[in-house]
């Protein structure tokens, strides 16, 4: 039986109130951002963006991006697929997905209040016939994120627009990544094609953009384990999916933040590392994976990196048609915008 006294008291704090009031100071804070006139915006109502960030199209046009800390962008290519097709409509179905942040509980954080952020549409590509044609746009498009100083977060799209990417982000200097996936992706050339989505990681790190000391890649798992020679013969830390119930959490995340250090670096999220399980709309799925709790939790494990883009790829919405793939997806590509923002707060306090 409650307390009389307990009950009396919450009668009085809370009775009367709406569900605009708050006492907690940090609860104010994100509410006063959320609701206006005791109403919130419905979730289900207007046009579905990346994390319901404002739809800013135009500001790809401008050399600035519009004065943006971060852009949202779609990439929606999927001609470097080995198996299942089907991953060019992953943005539309990410874009899809209500209700993902605004707050994020773990690191007590509402990123888009924090940043000019926005969803800057998709990558203009010439042809839905030519990979090397779509590479090509990828890299010109990404060349010009970073002349304009702007935070870039990707949704795919097959894996092989990663490569594509880290080429315009290492340009200048290679980066580290953190890599979750079932595969480890650096599988040579083979059929006449470089740019298949089994081998980017290969190909960034023999172009000099992608530090492979400086990566580790969380979830591998598989029949395929012999194409990745590369990984470790480069020195790429490869922590299998089998390893991390055994090894713990606490141990993966130390392993990442040791490998990467305090240089800059880039979160690359396949959503086969989950297991089909969480996320069956993908073209490569891989029993024995992650949880999306796991993936979470090291994800938040990763703030304080210097995080400078990341993307989510892979996301396949046909072979799912509980949406439950795009819904993960969605919820990863917010803790990598949280990661990045925390990064860039960083960056702006020390220079």
């Amino acid at each position: 039986m409650i307390d009389p006294q307990k009950l009396d008291r919450l009668r009085t704090k809370y009775s009367g109130s709406g569900g605009d009031d708050f006492h907690d100071p940090e609860f104010q804070r994100v509410a006063a951002l959320q609701f206006s006139g005791g109403k919130r915006v419905q979730p289900f109502a207007g046009v579905s963006t990346l994390l319901d960030a404002p739809y800013r199209p135009d500001a790809a046009d401008a050399a600035d991006f519009g004065g943006l800390d971060i852009a949202l962008i779609g990439v929606p290519m999927d001609l470097g697929v080995t198996n299942r097709a089907g991953a060019r409509l992953g943005p539309r179905a990410v874009r899809g997905m209500e209700r993902i942040g605004p707050y994020e509980h773990a690191l007590r954080m509402v990123p888009a209040a924090s940043c000019k952020l926005a969803d800057v549409g998709d990558v203009p590509l010439s042809s839905r016939f030519s990979l090397e044609a779509c590479h090509g746009d990828i890299l010109a498009f990404y060349n010009r994120v970073m002349d304009a100083g702007v935070v870039p977060l990707s949704v795919g799209g097959d894996h092989s627009i990663t490569y594509s990417i880290l080429k315009a982000l290492g340009r200048e200097r290679p980066v580290g990544m953190i890599h979750f996936d079932a595969h480890c992706d650096t599988g040579g050339p083979y059929e006449g094609a470089k740019f298949h989505h089994g081998g980017p990681f290969r190909q960034a790190v023999l172009d000099g953009v992608l530090d492979p000391e400086r990566t580790v890649q969380i979830g591998i798992r598989g029949s395929t384990e012999y194409l990745w020679e590369f990984s470790y013969d480069s020195g790429m830390t490869v922590i299998h999916a089998e390893d991390i119930p055994e090894r713990g959490i606490a141990s993966v995340i130390e392993t990442a933040r040791k490998v990467v250090g305090d240089g800059p670096v880039y979160v690359s999220f396949d959503v086969d590392c989950l297991d089909p399980v969480f996320a069956p709309g993908t073209g490569t799925p891989e029993v024995g994976g992650l949880t999306t709790r796991e993936a979470l939790a090291i994800l938040r494990g990763l703030d304080g990196l210097d995080i400078i883009g990341g993307d989510v790829v892979e996301v396949a919405p046909q072979y799912d048609a509980t949406t439950n793939t795009a819904h993960a997806g969605a919820q990863m590509l917010f803790e990598i915008l949280c990661l990045s923002v925390r990064a860039l707060a960083n960056r702006q306090k020390q220079g």
